[in-house]
Formats: C-alpha cells, sequence, structure tokens
C-alpha cells in the first residue's frame, strides 16, 4: 500500500515534495471513502448515473462542462463499478434506464 511505501523523496502531483507519504496516502484513503459514503447516500432510492453526478457537482460545487462531464463522470463510473463489485450498489433496468441503489 502506497502509505507504507519507504524512499528518500516521493513527489507527488498535487502538492510538495516530502520524504514521508504517509499522510497524504491517509488523507487520499480518507477522502476516497467519503466521496463512497456520499454515493451510497445519494443511492437509498434508485438513481441513474446522470442524476447521480448531478448530485455530486451540486455537493462539491462544481460547474458542468463537457470536459468535466467526462473527467468526473469515468471517476463516478468507477465508483459505481467498485461500489457494485463490493456488494454495496445493486442495479436495475427499468424503461431502458439503469439506475443504481443502495443494498
Amino acid at each position: 500500500m502506497v502509505k507504507n511505501l519507504d524512499a528518500k523523496m516521493f513527489i507527488p502531483s498535487h502538492t510538495e515534495i516530502t520524504d514521508d507519504i504517509s499522510a497524504l496516502a491517509q488523507y487520499n484513503i480518507d477522502k476516497v471513502n467519503e466521496i463512497a459514503e456520499k454515493i451510497l447516500g445519494l443511492c437509498g432510492e434508485p438513481r441513474t448515473f446522470e442524476n447521480i453526478l448531478q448530485n455530486l457537482f451540486a455537493e462539491y460545487k462544481l460547474t458542468m462542462n463537457f470536459e468535466q462531464h467526462v473527467l468526473v463522470g469515468s471517476t463516478v463510473r468507477s465508483y459505481l463499478a467498485w461500489l457494485k463489485d463490493s456488494g454495496k450498489l445493486t442495479v436495475n433496468f427499468e424503461n431502458n434506464l439503469m439506475s443504481w441503489k443502495r443494498i
């Protein structure tokens, strides 16, 4: 796991160079879990991907444009797949729409 790596220097792409990556790695792990919990919270009732994405953009005060839809959308799809594979979400198809729901 990244937070247990030992090296003389770590060069993260989004912060200062450091000789101890453990705190930053833990921060990233916590953020992933936070976002996963937000998605699970949204999916108490069945929701489409677009509705989940819309709600996450509102929650994080992001502005939707084509590039953000593609980049963040890809990330959200990865979260949804991970949560489904983890047994936390299920999918259903109704009227040719896929919806996600917390188990």
